[in-house]
């Protein structure tokens, strides 16, 4: 399995998520929207490279041009709520790409030390033989992102699979590479953070993603 950590070489990546974590500029929820939808289209265009293509040939006014193009079936697929914004940064790039949502959230126990998640919405397409890309801003136990990927393939099993989130944890790392397809999965990460707090919150990570791009939830 591959891991890509963009955090390990510069790139202008770093500036917008400098700006996500920064405590003085996050809570401009624009901004913030927009800035996980630039990272978005990064990985996007990074992940573009990794696709099979195709030569096509292109009438234009005064000949034919040859240019090659990817000739793979891509799905986008992203966890509610927090990845919407993301998951649009993806689709302005694939912009022919087809679209699965899944909502998963976290329900704490009464000692708020530990939660079970739950899913209870999903829409998709097909996914058989098809490039599947995940994407979810905060890795955190990577246990999201598992039972998303669980509950898709109800709609078939994909070709590729590419998990693409902005912060993860190692743990979560960790935790993907133990609990999905090694041969067939990429994972693309902005920043890999160290540590989990008691509350599974990424540390230093930069809050609830959630919360900043939309709102505080009740």
């Amino acid at each position: 399995m591959r891991i890509i950590n963009f955090s390990e070489n510069n790139s202008l990546l770093n500036s917008f998520v400098r700006e996500i974590r920064d405590i003085d500029i996050q809570n401009d929820r624009l901004r913030f929207r927009r800035n996980i939808e630039r990272i978005g289209e990064v990985m996007a265009y990074e992940i573009s490279k990794t696709l099979t293509y195709e030569a096509k040939k292109i009438q234009t006014p005064l000949g034919i041009s040859e240019i090659n193009l990817p000739c793979e079936d891509i799905v986008i697929g992203t966890i509610l709520r927090a990845g919407l914004p993301f998951h649009h940064g993806f689709l302005n790039y694939f912009d022919g790409a087809e679209n699965a949502f899944v909502s998963a959230y976290r329900k704490y126990k009464e000692s708020h030390e530990s939660f079970n998640i739950f899913i209870e919405y999903i829409a998709s397409p097909r996914i058989e033989g098809k490039t599947l890309i995940l994407t979810d801003p905060m890795l955190a136990t990577g246990s999201s992102m598992e039972l998303t990927y669980k509950a898709l393939l109800t709609k078939g099993s994909p070709e590729k699979i590419h998990l693409a989130t902005i912060i993860a944890s190692q743990q979560a790392i960790e935790y993907c590479k133990n609990n999905f397809p090694e041969e067939k999965t990429t994972i693309w990460a902005a920043a890999i953070d160290p540590e989990l707090n008691e509350h599974a919150y990424i540390v230093p990570g930069l809050g609830d993603a959630g919360d900043l791009a939309y709102g505080i939830k009740d």
